[in-house]
């Protein structure tokens, strides 16, 4: 009789989990690895009738294209607001979720917390098009409630539509985030914080510590392994900024400052001239950094600490 083979055996011992992988496994292989064949339209000068399969090859002339041809300042300017406001949401929204989650810690009143948290959490349950409709309704010159406080205030002669305005649209739009996202990203933290052993905090009171002191010295080390692995994934995702409240926000008057990558890909590939090879070529550029953010930033994290993602 043969020997079973040790792959089998696994398998066979710890069949329902593989069960269990099974639906995830199906869901990455078909919308996740599969259309990355269609990658190669970004190589090719592609025509819809003739198919991927008999397209012309121009190998990179799509990369040329975007870089320096006629309309690279287009590319170029999408790029640049792409990393700043993701660089702006990433130093004025990743803290907060840390911040809000060691209040949630520091508040001994079961049900004040619990009101407090589902009435922060509520918000990341709406969709992007209620959440726009809300900032355009807020920042309505003539009836928006933002307007109105600041010409009672004496801040403004008259109402400003703060949206056709370029230099309001980044403030806007991480404002929006923070407070659409910000309670529901404190769970994580919230939950590596309540894995923290009860007995590390009495032994820094038993030591004369503070509250602020515990917060230093037990609370943020205690989730620092977590707060590493979320920057790491922040920052692979830096290049992708949500399209859809883009989308819904802005105006062409504010292209300068609020066409990202995503928004150039979307107009590129299914609006105007519908360039679907320049689009896939964007959209490939636009993951090729994404990946190497990652790789970059999950290096950086194992030399200067013990937390990686692999």
């Amino acid at each position: 009789m043969k020997k079973k083979s040790r792959a089998v055996e696994i398998i066979q011992h710890n069949w329902r989990l593989w069960v269990l992988m099974f639906p995830l496994m199906a869901w990455l292989l078909l919308f996740a690895y599969k259309p990355m064949y269609g990658l190669i339209i970004a190589f090719q000068d592609y025509n819809l009738f003739r198919g991927m399969s008999g397209s012309e090859w121009v190998m990179f002339d799509n990369f040329r294209e975007l870089f320096v041809g006629s309309g690279s300042m287009y590319f170029w300017r999408a790029f640049k607001n792409t990393i700043i406001i993701s660089v702006y949401s990433l130093i004025f929204t990743f803290p907060l979720p840390i911040i809000l989650a060691l209040f949630f810690n520091e508040v001994k009143d079961g049900l004040f917390r619990r009101g407090v948290q589902t009435a922060m959490f509520l918000p990341h349950f709406l969709s992007e098009v209620i959440l726009a409709g809300i900032v355009v309704s807020f920042l309505q010159p003539d009836t928006g409630i933002i307007n109105i406080l600041l010409m009672k205030m004496g801040i403004l002669n008259e109402g400003i539509y703060f949206l056709t305005k370029p230099e309001w649209f980044r403030p806007v739009y991480i404002i929006a985030g923070v407070w659409k996202e910000v309670g529901f990203g404190s769970i994580v933290y919230f939950a590596a914080l309540s894995a923290i052993s009860p007995e590390q905090y009495e032994a820094a009171k038993v030591d004369g510590a503070t509250k602020l002191q515990q917060m230093l010295y037990v609370s943020i080390p205690g989730i620092a392994p977590t707060i590493i692995t979320m920057l790491i994934i922040k920052i692979g995702n830096l290049l992708s900024v949500g399209y859809e409240r883009v989308i819904l926000l802005y105006q062409p008057v504010t292209y300068e400052t609020a066409d990202v990558l995503s928004t150039y890909i979307y107009r590129l590939g299914l609006t105007g001239s519908s360039d679907f090879s320049l689009a896939a070529a964007a959209g490939l550029f636009n993951s090729v950094i994404g990946f190497a953010l990652v790789i970059g930033a999950n290096r950086v994290s194992k030399k200067m600490s013990d937390t990686v993602l692999w």
